[in-house]
């Protein structure tokens, strides 16, 4: 079509970049590519989009960087979205609904609220969360650095801190891209929780996706931007992450009970850069496109009974 029917074809690309609901916004928009690229251009430009590849390069990009992306979208899977954020320096990715790729399209207040706290105009670590009513059904998140003890030995205590802060930046920015609410800070990790199991385990990959990519800037050296030498990548970062789901007891605005124990159990379980999940989180998000390697019941401390732990493989 894209040769033998010029007109149907520009039709048809702006129906799927900016949603095939969109009518009139759809014809505005072929009408303006047909009056800003000819038929012989475009697909010399098609043919050079499937031949240049600068994925390599994202790693050296050192300004602030916000990826958006709609979930609907049937053209460009979340996973791209995701990669693109992961292997750029501190980006933040923001998931959005709707199946548009137009942002003044679909539902622009969530845009705009993603570009505001982006921006800094919104409060830059979220407020403690209301508590839960009684008897709600969360799922619970727990970060924990590796070697967080011989890193300040071995750094001396503000330096140590600097990388610290870089891991919770790096967390506090998932759980706003993930509808996740931060409930305490551990001291060399974030306790967190979700109303929904299919964010958390989204908001964990995206965490250890982010710290992949900062540490592939550790160890390409990459220098820090000026004026912003703490946010460089200067030592590897590697997190356990737990999850487990239940009906946490919510007292002044914190989390107690056995939901809550079992989860930080299951990150002392992780080893640094794994993402471990009790059963009950598995079922939750079964179907959701996630893949779970079975990792046998383990025992945990406190526990009676042993727990079969999966581990969500997140590398591409």
């Amino acid at each position: 079509m894209r040769d033998t029917d010029w007109h149907l074809y520009i039709e048809a690309v702006a129906h799927t970049l900016l949603g095939w609901s969109e009518g009139e916004p759809a014809h505005r928009y072929a009408a303006l590519m047909r009056e800003c690229i000819t038929h012989e251009t475009m697909k010399k430009a098609l043919v050079a989009f499937g031949e240049f590849d600068v994925a390599a390069m994202l790693p050296q990009v050192m300004a602030p960087t916000l990826v958006l992306h709609r979930r609907q979208l049937s053209w460009l899977s979340v996973d791209i979205a995701r990669g693109l954020a992961s292997r750029i320096p501190n980006a933040r990715l923001a998931l959005l609904e709707g199946d548009s790729g137009a942002i003044f399209l679909g539902d622009t207040a969530a845009v705009l609220r993603a570009i505001s706290q982006f921006m800094g105009e919104a409060e830059e670590v979220p407020a403690a969360p209301e508590a839960p009513a009684a008897g709600a059904f969360r799922t619970i998140l727990f970060t924990d650095v590796e070697g967080s003890t011989a890193l300040t030995e071995r750094l001396g205590d503000a330096k140590a801190r600097e990388v610290l802060r870089a891991h919770e930046r790096i967390v506090r920015e998932a759980l706003r891209s993930h509808g996740g609410s931060e409930i305490k800070h551990t001291g060399d990790g974030i306790m967190a929780s979700f109303p929904s199991a299919t964010w958390a385990v989204e908001s964990a990959i995206a965490m250890q996706r982010a710290f992949a990519a900062w540490n592939a800037g550790v160890g390409a050296g990459l220098a820090p931007p000026e004026g912003a030498a703490s946010s460089a990548p200067t030592e590897a970062i590697r997190v356990r992450i737990g999850l487990n789901a239940g009906e946490p007891i919510a007292e002044e605005k914190d989390l107690f009970g056995t939901a809550v124990n079992m989860a930080a159990r299951i990150a002392a379980k992780a080893e640094g850069g794994e993402i471990l999940a009790s059963d009950v989180v598995r079922q939750l998000v079964a179907g959701k496109g996630f893949l779970f390697a079975d990792r046998g019941e383990v025992e945990l401390r406190g526990f009676e009974e042993p727990v079969r732990l999966y581990e969500v493989r997140w590398r591409e």
